[in-house]
């Protein structure tokens, strides 16, 4: 119940908080720019330029680089006030000081309006052209502005020097700002986090406050030989924004001293010689160090954040990728495989980078893959090549492999062969098929399907092109035309599927009787038939011919409505040597012409058209 109640109660701060962090944030800026305007070196009477506010401008000007612009007049006012009050009682003077209190204020105003054109620009101190524009705009031009109104306030109304009360107002505030702005915006914009172990910050801090304490005690070594060290150490183990607050102790240490009137930081002659100079001098050179130290740090972590995003990318690319990415030199030996390799024929990388690229190659494919190689040396010269690779288990892999010559970025001589290669294999399988596919189309498209024989678009087109070769050789080219006799009295009495079983032993002896791989044997279409036999004369024709009706006598096919009591064939015969004027289709027409005589002369038999003479060859039954 307690842990519950107290939880509550932390919930509902948290949530106040959160609901008024304006608020929250323009009293802290009051509290912090009050406490800095509570550092004060004084004397009796005290001397113009020897106060510390320029660290409470310095603060002031953090809050306005870093918040809009729209909460500017908030973090005015309550820089105002906190300088005002705190300022006052130190110097119990509240009447005195509010001119110069208002002053400050126009300062630190004129110094962001010209750091600060634009509402979403951010300070970067990192940056050498920021922080030219910063010294410019805010280390001189702000404290100039006000610096002479304060010189001519003084001059006119104190009796004052102008020039002198106007010079040390631009160097006091002037370095002040450039003490406190930039620190101010490291600790506000990155905070504190302690190093691990945290021990290290005690020891760190102490080596800072003891090497600040003998600087600025001694005056036989400079005090910046002793104190950068130990910031700039700092910087490289705890950030920026340790340094920068361990700049801030060496001003607070070293104005302490100065009000204290200690050798090492006694007045001496001019502004210069100002102990408040002096010791902005100092702190201002080192927050400068500090960050030019930080450009160079800042550069190099980004240089290695970039690198780092190459290399997780790269891995990325590498262990996800399908695609083996293989480096090799100009003779072939492998030095990088990715580790995508397992999934190429199950070699590790390492194996294969002890192989050169071709002895994996298949023996066939090895003189390709050489050639290819070679011709990378050409310039801008890239190819893709398709080779079976060795696998480990001793088969191979279609791969696909996209080479190129890689150069070298200064001088653009080849220095070796980049190769994306992949698994193709699935590929090449589903190739073959579809090619198989393809060609099984083409043979339906060509194939009579109750026969099994070539069809009429076949016959065309194979009678086409053998009738041009034997134009252009002048070799004789014949063409057979059969036809089953009475085959329509042989349905009407057997039926139709009888009649299909007849044209199928038909086409079965005509196989058996063409046997060359040149000839061609086809469905003319309904009972006929056709037979191309190129390079072959009239009498070779007429042998064939005479083979194919003792072939389909032979069978012995009962029809009884033929006069032999069997099924018989007629065929007409025609041969030519193709003259340049004639067509494949009057090589058809002389081969019809000719059956018809068969037909006509009484069946089973022969007829050849040779020359216009028609001769009859009677079989006997």
């Amino acid at each position: 119940m307690f842990r519950s109640r107290r939880g509550r109660t932390t919930a509902g701060i948290v949530a106040w908080a959160r609901s008024h962090r304006s608020l929250l944030n323009g009293l802290a800026c009051a509290l912090t720019v009050g406490f800095s305007a509570g550092f004060v070196v004084w004397e009796e009477p005290p001397a113009p330029g020897t106060d510390l506010l320029w660290m409470a401008n310095g603060v002031l000007l953090a809050y306005l680089l870093l918040a809009p612009r729209r909460r500017w007049t908030m973090y005015l006012v309550a820089g105002f006030a906190g300088q005002w009050v705190c300022g006052s009682l130190v110097n119990k003077a509240w009447a005195s000081s509010f001119p110069e209190v208002s002053l400050n204020v126009l300062e630190v105003l004129v110094s962001a309006l010209l750091l600060k054109p634009r509402n979403r620009a951010r300070p970067d101190f990192t940056q050498p052209r920021y922080q030219l524009r910063f010294l410019a705009m805010a280390v001189v031009a702000g404290p100039a502005v006000a610096g002479l109104l304060y010189g001519i306030d003084s001059h006119f109304f104190h009796d004052g020097n102008l020039l002198l009360d106007w010079g040390l107002w631009v160097v006091v505030d002037g370095l002040g700002t450039a003490v406190m702005t930039p620190a101010c915006v490291a600790l506000f914009r990155d905070g504190l986090k302690l190093p691990q172990p945290a021990s290290r910050a005690i020891l760190y801090w102490a080596l800072l406050a003891g090497g600040t304490l003998l600087a600025l005690s001694q005056s036989t070594w400079p005090p910046a030989a002793l104190i950068y060290p130990l910031l700039v150490l700092m910087l490289l183990a705890m950030g920026m924004a340790w340094a920068a607050l361990g700049a801030l102790f060496v001003t607070v240490a070293g104005s302490y001293l100065m009000i204290s009137h200690h050798q090492a930081l006694a007045e001496g002659h001019g502004i210069a010689g100002n102990p408040a100079v002096r010791l902005q001098i100092l702190v201002v050179s080192a927050m400068f160090t500090l960050y030019c130290i930080s450009i160079v740090l800042e550069r190099q972590a980004a240089a290695e954040k970039k690198l780092n995003e190459i290399v997780a990318l790269h891995q990325l690319v590498t262990e996800n990728s399908r695609d083996v990415i293989i480096l090799a030199d100009l003779d072939g030996h492998r030095t990088y495989v990715s580790p995508s390799a397992r999934h190429l024929g199950g070699w590790e990388p390492e194996e294969l980078c002890r192989e050169v690229c071709v002895n994996l190659v298949h023996p066939e494919d090895r003189e390709r893959v050489r050639d290819a190689m070679a011709a990378l040396r050409s310039p801008d010269h890239n190819d893709l090549i398709e080779y079976r690779m060795a696998c480990r288990d001793g088969g191979y892999v279609w791969v696909e492999a996209s080479l190129r010559l890689v150069l070298q970025p200064a001088t653009g001589a080849p220095t070796g062969i980049l190769s994306m290669a992949r698994d193709i294999t699935k590929r090449k399988q589903a190739e073959y098929e579809l090619q198989e596919a393809y060609h099984a189309i083409q043979m339906l498209a060509v194939t009579d399907q109750l026969t099994r024989l070539a069809n009429r678009r076949r016959l065309d087109q194979y009678l086409s092109a053998e009738f041009r070769r034997a134009q252009r050789e002048g070799e004789p080219l014949s063409l057979l035309l059969m036809d089953v006799d009475l085959f329509k009295s042989y349905n009407d009495t057997y039926g139709h599927l009888r009649g299909d079983s007849c044209l199928k032993q038909i086409a079965e002896a005509a196989m058996d009787v063409v046997t060359r791989p040149a000839d061609l044997v086809a469905r003319f279409g309904g009972e006929e038939f056709a037979i191309v036999l190129p390079n072959t004369p009239s009498e070779g024709a007429m042998v064939i011919a005479d083979q194919l009706c003792e072939q389909v006598r032979g069978r012995r096919l009962p029809h009884s409505g033929s006069k032999e009591g069997i099924v018989t064939v007629s065929i007409g015969c025609a041969t030519v040597i193709p003259a340049a004027n004639q067509h494949a289709p009057q090589l058809i027409q002389r081969a019809d012409e000719a059956l018809y005589g068969a037909k006509r002369n009484g069946r089973n038999g022969v007829m050849v058209a040779d020359q216009g003479v028609v001769m009859a060859m009677q079989h006997a039954s």
